[in-house]
């Protein structure tokens, strides 16, 4: 396969990736939520803990997908199989 090919694939394969963990996330935190703080918070947290279990699970996918792509690049040389995302880097000017 070409690197193209390998960048279109990580990038499909990184995305599917990150909307599974963010909604494992969310179901997880909403029967955490569900199971452990519904009975001990007011009936008004209700109305607003949706968007707070929503935005949680976004951040923590967010982080979970970083951690899994440094543990990439660390274990797979990125240069050799992938093309640069947004066209070649140019050298940095000394100055």
């Amino acid at each position: 396969m070409s690197k193209k090919t390998n960048t279109l694939l990580f990038i499909i394969g990184g995305t599917v990736f990150n909307i599974i963990i963010t909604i494992l996330c969310f179901i997880l935190l909403l029967i955490f939520y569900g199971s452990v703080l519904l009975p001990r918070l007011p009936e008004a947290s209700s109305s607003w803990i949706i968007p707070v279990i929503f935005v949680a699970s976004i951040v923590i996918s967010f982080l979970v997908y970083r951690l899994a792509i440094k543990i990439i690049m660390k274990k797979v040389n990125m240069e050799k199989y992938f093309d640069p995302i947004f066209g070649p880097r140019k050298p940095q000017r000394r100055s």
